[in-house]
């Protein structure tokens, strides 16, 4: 949040209580633009192309003219004013929910009540809780066998990165035979491994994990050994002076120092490692949302498949924000020495 919002926030909590409460303009204008959508929905009749008729039409019209309506009385109570964490950041998304609304009502226009995009192709927004509410168990056995094949390939490729990355950075003789395999096989995409991975392997899950590790390991060695290498020589030479031996100059002094350097590798990591998944899933593994992206393109089913990306999204965002609450938490200590 923004230094004006949060001192808007705290001038609406220190208000007397007599005093009457803020309009919340944004909140108000995404209130009226989120009713018109329900609005629309509901009043508006639904082109029907061939024999496909939209479900739920009823249900996402209620949705949306009801949260407009919530908003709308958010506006105009203040409640977007109060120092409450949920209140700043509904405060904080007004004008994404506007532009949401905007957008959202050009989708449901365009293509349940004109259409104008070709169907199958383009499914209006009501077709993604017909989705979620009549494929949820296929979408959610998918999101979990994704999320196990990412978490072992990425922990695998993250430890093992990291491992290698203290080691070069520390040691000039494995550093010497280290380096070149790195500049031979670093710039090469793991998917372009696929073949020889699938080959290789004994089963197709397997290779997706050698393939997920390795698109990881790559930038988290990378950065490591940079975070190491560029340690400050005076910080060794302080810690040798009050009697350091190697063990405490690795685990002490270098690693705790190079630790910004690392998480920037595993943030690098953790977006490769996304694109591999999906991109393994789609050519080998029976289960996960890649596989569940091929299988909805197949059948046209294109509706499924925007579910499934929304999921995905989802997903990644939450894992990335879970990794910065990590580093946050790991690197508290050093806020206001090392600029974020």
């Amino acid at each position: 949040m923004s230094s004006a919002d949060t001192t808007l926030a705290d001038a609406g909590a220190a208000a007397p209580a007599g005093r009457p409460a803020r309009l919340w303009t944004t909140g108000l204008a995404a209130g009226l633009l989120w009713s018109a959508v329900g609005v629309l929905t509901l009043s508006w009749p639904n082109q029907e192309v061939g024999f496909k008729s939209w479900g739920y039409t009823r249900e996402f019209g209620l949705a949306a003219l009801a949260g407009g309506v919530a908003l709308a009385l958010a506006a105009v109570s203040g409640v977007a004013y109060r120092s409450w964490p949920v209140a700043r950041k509904l405060h904080r998304a007004g004008p994404w929910l506007v532009l949401l609304a905007v957008l959202v009502g050009i989708w449901e226009a365009v293509t349940a009540k004109l259409a104008l995009l070709p169907s199958p192709f383009f499914a209006p927004p009501q077709s993604l809780i017909e989705i979620y509410v009549g494929d949820w168990k296929r979408l959610l056995d998918s999101l979990l066998n994704s999320l196990w094949l990412l978490a072992n390939g990425y922990v695998l490729g993250a430890v093992s990165g990291f491992v290698t990355g203290v080691a070069i950075g520390w040691s000039r003789g494995l550093g010497y035979w280290v380096h070149p395999v790195l500049r031979f096989l670093g710039p090469v995409p793991s998917t372009a491994l696929l073949p020889m991975a699938f080959f290789f392997f004994p089963s197709s899950w397997a290779a997706a994990v050698f393939l997920i590790a390795l698109a990881t390991w790559f930038p988290v060695t990378v950065l490591t050994w940079s975070g190491v290498a560029s340690v400050n020589r005076a910080f060794y030479d302080v810690a040798r002076t009050l009697g350091a031996n190697a063990r405490f100059l690795i685990f002490r002094v270098a690693i705790p120092a190079a630790l910004p350097h690392v998480f920037v590798g595993l943030f690098m990591g953790l977006g490769a490692s996304f694109s591999v998944l999906v991109a393994a899933e789609m050519m080998g593994v029976k289960s996960g949302l890649g596989f569940y992206l091929s299988w909805a393109q197949g059948w046209a089913s294109y509706a499924n498949m925007y579910g499934a990306l929304i999921v995905m999204a989802l997903t990644f965002s939450g894992l990335i924000t879970l990794l910065f609450a990590v580093r946050d938490r790991l690197l508290a200590w050093q806020k206001g020495v090392v600029k974020w």
